[in-house]
């Protein structure tokens, strides 16, 4: 089992920078793909970010590209986002997903706020 922990999240005006992390225990998460997903009230959760077990290759939802950078930290045991240039239309629960085949592990999420 993998349980994974996010913090981070918060309050910031909008142009503003967070950086969330997410803290994984149980087992290591270095085979595991992992991702953030967003989900704004009234809305289906959506892809964020994502990175490959190695963290070599980097995916984004078009609507955070060149704004957003997710890394992981494998010996931290650790996945991160920098959210910069922030709009309120980023404003949502994230939540923290690891992947590994049949396997999809989930926190329970940070808000994130993002005010005009």
């Amino acid at each position: 089992q993998v349980q994974l922990v996010e913090s981070g999240g918060g309050l910031v005006q909008a142009g503003g920078s967070l950086r969330l992390s997410c803290a994984a225990s149980g087992r290591s998460v270095s085979s595991y793909a992992m991702g953030w997903f967003r989900q704004a009230p009234g809305k289906e959760r959506e892809f964020v970010a994502a990175t490959r077990r190695s963290g070599g290759s980097t995916y984004y939802a078009d609507s955070v590209k060149g704004r957003f950078t997710i890394s992981r930290d494998n010996a931290k045991n650790t996945v991160y986002v920098q959210m910069n240039s922030l709009k309120p239309e980023d404003t949502a629960v994230y939540y923290c997903n690891a992947h590994r085949g049949l396997y999809d592990y989930w926190g329970q999420g940070t808000q994130v706020t993002v005010s005009s």
